[in-house]
């Protein structure tokens, strides 16, 4: 079942033990859940109001006097609106901040002015910082121990509300490691994010047509040199997808694209993810049906690169369909 408030109960626990760190909110507190701790430790949580660029500076004023700033807004506001801010007051000094930036991509329905399509794109030219996105409950309560250990600034593409558990608990995220949900060697399925949970929808149906799939979660956006994937590119038969919550351009497809260039690999590759457009305002769902994104775009694609057709529906992949439709409404997970 689906877990909620995932990110307040793990934050207050863990900055128990962490006097030094420190939370900064962009007057969106209740929506980036730090409302928990907020109460448990008033004199560490700091209210800055609508004032990106502010926060973004004071942030850095705080790194260079020993504490540990967690910055928490909605993603298009951290690298839209303060992205100076960030790249001089946080980057280029290299300092110790943390920066959560919620709802990425098409999981809220504020339209262009709410979706970050293409944060990964920008930031990753930076120097300095290291780009995450996670994917399950596990990578949400597992992610401040590796981040904390990073002596630099640290973007995170985050979940909130409730949240699946797709990966064992005990597996906690691990910094330029991806994890390998099953093996294969006729394609490759490497996804990130939000797209997770539909990818092992999907390949569940993939592989029941008989296709050997490799399906590999990837939370480590920048740097992108993890030797596995590397290894799972080399050993397919058709091709490989990639399937990311961002644009084409600039995320997860690039950094795969640029591996199978940088490594000379003889190897198709298929990117599923948003080809140069914005996209309006709607549910998550139906945002991602639109815009191919969902279990059934992967279907489709996996598909094209064997030749096959799997005669397979979009009703073949209801479960999914119908939990995040229900989650979303229920619990207004993409309320702004």
């Amino acid at each position: 079942m689906p877990e909620s408030n995932i990110h307040n109960r793990s934050l207050v626990a863990w900055a128990k033990n962490t006097p030094e760190a420190v939370v900064l909110s962009g007057d969106l507190t209740g929506s980036t859940e730090i409302s928990g701790f907020r109460d448990a430790y008033p004199d560490r949580f700091f209210s800055m109001g609508m004032a990106e660029q502010n926060m973004l500076s004071f942030a850095g004023g705080l790194a260079r006097e020993g504490y540990v700033p967690l910055v928490h807004t909605f993603a298009v506001f951290m690298y839209r609106r303060a992205l100076d801010q960030l790249s001089m007051s946080i980057c280029y000094p290299n300092l110790k901040v943390r920066l959560f930036g919620f709802l990425p991509g098409i999981t809220t329905p504020g339209g262009v002015t709410h979706q970050a399509i293409d944060d990964i794109g920008v930031l990753s030219a930076i120097p300095n910082l290291t780009i995450l996105e996670v994917g399950d409950a596990t990578d949400v309560e597992t992610m401040l121990d590796p981040i904390h250990a990073i002596d630099g600034p640290v973007y995170i593409r985050m979940m909130r509300g409730p949240i699946r558990r797709l990966f064992p608990a005990e597996e906690s995220l691990q910094i330029g490691k991806a994890r390998v949900l099953s093996t294969g060697d006729d394609i490759a399925v490497i996804s990130s994010g939000v797209c997770t949970e539909d990818a092992i929808a999907a390949v569940a149906l993939l592989k029941r047509q008989g296709l050997s799939v490799e399906h590999v979660h990837v939370s480590t956006l920048k740097p992108f040199d993890d030797p596995q994937i590397s290894r799972t590119l080399e050993k397919q038969r058709y091709g490989v997808i990639t399937m990311e919550n961002h644009s084409v351009i600039g995320g997860l497809g690039s950094c795969v694209a640029n591996r199978i260039a940088e490594e000379k690999l003889s190897v198709r590759l298929a990117k599923i993810g948003l080809h140069d457009t914005y996209a309006h305002g709607a549910s998550h769902p139906y945002l991602k049906q639109k815009y191919a994104l969902d279990g059934a775009a992967l279907i489709a694609v996996a598909e094209r690169l064997t030749g096959q057709d799997f005669g397979l529906a979009d009703s073949d992949l209801p479960e999914i369909t119908a939990t995040q439709q229900n989650l979303r409404s229920a619990d207004q997970l993409e309320a702004l």
